[in-house]
């Protein structure tokens, strides 16, 4: 028994002169706080086409893990440099297919190294700058959506002749069409147009009226949301 209560307190005291424990509980609870606040925020706002409240469950073991890693190299210079040589030779294959995923981590990682660091005030501070910009930046996009949303970029290639009656067909239906390519081919047309539909049922009616003018007429439309019109 003696000797259980010797390691016991020789282990608390060890830790408590590199870490006063009360300011460890709260770097914790800090840095758990923040990273659910961003988990939320990225499910809500995130645009990344994976899922996203599975990606983000990673959050929270990234930055406590990278607080635990922080603090417990930066007592000793001897432990910092063995870290350097270990991840020198870690090579990590985790595929990020959206750059907005590899923002989230480093932002996960930058409140577990400010944990780590003893800095939850820089946590706090640094966090709510970062998320209100993201969130205002959200806001701006979303105003300007509508000049960036249903963009399309039509290819109708034809039997037929007459340019005006498919041109009218397409001016008639959507709310923006404009000519960027014509071909003559051998006995018809292929033209390019640039569009903007509204809703599915304008570009069904689109296929229709052009189907009922020439059973050999192909259409193929691509969203574009890239384009500047």
């Amino acid at each position: 028994m003696n000797l259980l209560q010797k390691l016991q307190e020789k282990y608390i005291q060890e830790f408590n002169n590199n870490v006063p424990i009360d300011e460890f509980l709260l770097n914790i609870l800090v840095i758990t706080l923040l990273v659910a606040l961003l988990r939320l925020f990225y499910i809500h706002f995130g645009n990344a086409i994976s899922d996203r409240r599975r990606f983000s469950s990673n959050f929270l073991p990234l930055a406590l893990g990278t607080m635990l890693i922080i603090m417990i190299v930066k007592s000793s210079i001897a432990l910092s440099l063995g870290l350097v040589g270990a991840l020198s030779i870690v090579r990590f294959r985790a595929a990020i297919k959206d750059p907005e995923e590899l923002t989230y981590l480093f932002i996960a990682i930058g409140l577990g190294l400010a944990g780590g660091a003893n800095q939850p005030i820089l946590a706090i501070v640094s966090f709510t700058f970062i998320l209100g910009l993201l969130f205002i930046g959200k806001r701006w996009s979303g105003k300007l959506a509508f000049q960036r949303e249903h963009q399309l970029f039509v290819n109708i290639s034809t039997d037929l002749e007459d340019l005006e009656t498919i041109a009218k067909i397409l001016t008639d239906t959507l709310p923006y069409v404009k000519l960027k390519r014509l071909d003559t081919l051998e006995k018809g047309l292929d033209i390019s147009f640039i569009c903007r539909a509204e809703s599915l049922e304008q570009i069904s009616q689109v296929k229709e009226k052009l189907h009922n003018l020439s059973e050999a007429t192909r259409l193929s439309i691509l969203d574009q949301p890239e384009l500047l019109i």
